[in-house]
């Protein structure tokens, strides 16, 4: 089986390093604290080049607190793309404003700046741009129309680490950004994991004193919190594979570079490239998306589609009142995408039999 991604692959690979790293914890019986977490966040900003780095316990707890941190709350209005994974929205909801869900580009995936326009109220506050799939949105577009508008830019780069824009890494162009550390993406913990980056100190501040109860000292509470933090343990993790992450995102491009290649002459979408994507998923659009999973399948060979119902459609967001129809470019791209086996260590050879199997299949269907 070709699996769409293999995290043992990456693991044996910096087995020594990570064994050791939770060995040192395991002894010295730091799993809250320590030192790493700072430690990883000074690195990580240091990496992304932006002031501040606050670790926290989720890609999806860093929303949240980025929205609380910029004071959104209910009556507020975020613009965001229905065609994205639900916790972009939800983020929103949890602190108790409106998301207002905007189509997205055919061609890159990403949200429509154009259409995006048309959505703007005297209730808007903010618009979360998400980096989807590690390819960047058009920032600067987004950006100018954030400045004419006075509105703030939570950029959610939960599938970008490392992906650059006109020289600037992703999340550091608006006012917020927010990573998820889940294991699968190009810079994953071994659990759950995420990150709120920002150059406004005192953004930072109110995001450190939400995540942790509210307290500078253990019991001097400031503010109402959360348990928000991120653990030392995953800490570590990040602070070593954080080492690999440029050769690893690399390593995508290289392969992302293979499909394309090979697969620019069929009938199907490829990946249109921003500026510098670091690929944590390699998506094309296709019109037999059925017939060409269960081929796939068949020959051993593992996909998945990313999404397959995109947020205006969900029943979690019926009260919304949207409709079927609404949004049809998000709707076309949910019927349409799917997402090849890539990841930084993946033989060649198994490359090459994806895109032989997929080649097989156009031709045996005479498309």
């Amino acid at each position: 089986m070709i699996k769409l991604t293999d995290l043992r692959a990456e693991y044996s690979k910096i087995k020594k390093e990570i064994d050791e790293g939770i060995h040192e914890l395991l002894e010295a019986q730091h799993f809250t604290n320590g030192g790493h977490i700072k430690k990883f966040e000074e690195e990580f900003a240091k990496y992304l080049n932006i002031g501040n780095c606050v670790g926290v316990s989720s890609g999806s707890t860093a929303l949240d607190l980025s929205l609380f941190a910029l004071g959104i709350g209910k009556g507020d209005e975020v613009i965001l793309p229905s065609f994205t994974f639900i916790a972009t929205a939800e983020s929103v909801s949890h602190v108790g404003a409106k998301p207002v869900l905007v189509d997205s580009d055919y061609e890159t995936q990403n949200i429509d700046v154009v259409k995006m326009r048309d959505l703007l109220t005297d209730k808007t506050k903010a618009i979360i741009p998400v980096h989807l799939y590690g390819n960047s949105c058009d920032m600067d577009a987004i950006m100018d129309f954030a400045q004419e508008h006075n509105l703030r830019i939570i950029e959610d780069a939960a599938q970008s680490q490392g992906a650059v824009y006109k020289g600037k890494k992703l999340a550091t162009i608006g006012d917020i950004g927010c990573f998820s550390f889940y294991p699968a993406k190009n810079l994953g913990a071994y659990g759950h994991a995420g990150a709120v980056v920002t150059d406004d100190e005192k953004i930072a501040e109110k995001v450190r004193l939400l995540t942790n109860h509210g307290r500078w000292a253990h019991y001097d509470h400031q503010i109402i919190g959360y348990n928000f933090r991120m653990d030392s343990i995953q800490a570590k993790v990040l602070s070593i594979k954080l080492r690999h992450l440029d050769d690893w995102n690399e390593r995508r491009r290289k392969i992302a570079a293979m499909y394309s290649d090979a697969l620019s002459e069929l009938p199907i979408g490829l990946p249109k490239e921003i500026e510098t994507p670091v690929y944590h998923l390699y998506v094309i659009r296709v019109t037999e998306r059925e017939k060409l999973v269960e081929w796939l399948k068949k020959n051993d060979i593992e996909t998945r589609v990313h999404y397959p119902l995109p947020l205006h459609l969900q029943p979690a967001y019926k009260h919304l009142g949207y409709c079927k129809g609404d949004l049809p470019v998000s709707e076309r791209l949910a019927k349409e995408v799917v997402s090849l086996p890539l990841y930084p260590y993946i033989e060649y050879d198994k490359v090459k039999k994806v895109i032989e199997k997929v080649r097989e299949f156009y031709s045996s269907s005479g498309k």
